[in-house]
């Protein structure tokens, strides 16, 4: 058994997360399991998932192990550094390469935040937390965001909720974008398919199911037989920005997932370039501790770069 008492940078987070933290490498079955067994205690006292952890509060553990083979099967993420566009004591923002997850999980042994971890061990640079605060996917690249203390990922957090936040893309798309569509408000609906991945879709505004979503969009410049845009996004669903050009019938070139299979075959073959063509380039929020306002830019990858010359 083994008691642990609650520090100042996990006040207020969930006791779910707070274990699953505490305890990496326990499936995730496994910690729920104990938490509604009453085996996992707050000061003596049994607590549900959903319990907020305070500073100072004693959290009784009980003895968890990884099964051995779950434990030689799983591989050590590999260390890695990434470009960093922004780096102080509270807060990391780097550069992400397309190809990368932003975290482990769902078939993916490790992503950025477990490999920066590893990386900044082995230099001796590592802080006591690092977690992210927004995430990007696999094939996107350009700005992400990751905290350095709990206090600075529960404040930057809020203010993605708050739509505090200006988050601009850059997007390559098959077709002659309408120049009339400007604003793509559609609602979102997200599900699991029976192989476990994530699929989002647009629902009927009529429906209640979906969640509000809205997408701003700007030609930039009109290429052969594609549309190079400015994309700002005003909610942060997944793979809302993908979906809803999808939905507008200008699908991202290179998209393997709502894109269209047959046009990125032969682009890839014409033009040589395989990766999605969607880059975060610009994200913009308000330091937590400082208050002054940070606008970090991404450059745009030199194999879009390339693509771009190409195309023009």
């Amino acid at each position: 058994m083994q008691r642990v008492e609650v520090d100042e940078e996990s006040a207020g987070q969930r006791l779910d997360n707070w274990l699953l933290r505490q305890l990496k490498g326990v499936p995730k079955t496994h910690v729920y399991r104990v938490i509604r067994s009453g085996e996992v205690r707050i000061n003596s006292a049994r607590a549900s998932a959903d319990t907020r952890v305070q500073p100072g509060d004693v959290v009784r553990l009980p003895p968890l192990r990884l099964p051995a083979s779950a434990a030689a099967s799983k591989p050590a993420a590999p260390a890695r550094e990434f470009p960093v566009l922004f780096e102080d004591d509270w807060l990391l923002a780097i550069d992400k390469p397309a190809g990368v997850a932003v975290h482990g999980g769902s078939g993916v042994s490790s992503g950025v935040v477990e490999q920066l971890r590893v990386a900044r061990r082995l230099s001796g640079g590592l802080p006591r937390f690092l977690e992210l605060v927004h995430r990007l996917d696999k094939e996107t690249s350009g700005v992400l965001l990751l905290a350095k203390k709990r206090s600075a990922l529960a404040a930057l957090q809020q203010q993605f909720r708050a739509r505090q936040t200006v988050k601009v893309y850059t997007a390559l798309v098959f077709g002659a974008w309408p120049r009339g569509l400007a604003v793509i408000d559609e609602p979102l609906l997200k599900s699991l398919t029976a192989d476990g991945q994530r699929h989002v879709r647009v629902v009927s505004k009529a429906g209640d199911e979906g969640r509000r979503s809205i997408t701003r969009v700007k030609v930039v410049q009109a290429l052969a037989q594609t549309t190079l845009l400015d994309v700002r996004l005003e909610t942060g669903r997944t793979h809302q920005i993908r979906v809803h050009l999808a939905h507008a019938g200008h699908p991202i070139v290179g998209d393997p997932k709502y894109g269209d299979f047959t046009r990125n075959k032969a682009f890839a073959r014409a033009q040589r370039c395989t990766r999605m063509f969607l880059h975060a380039r610009e994200l913009s929020f308000t330091h937590p501790v400082g208050g002054q306002r940070v606008t970090l830019h991404a450059p745009l990858p030199a194999e879009c770069a390339t693509l771009l010359a190409a195309l023009a």
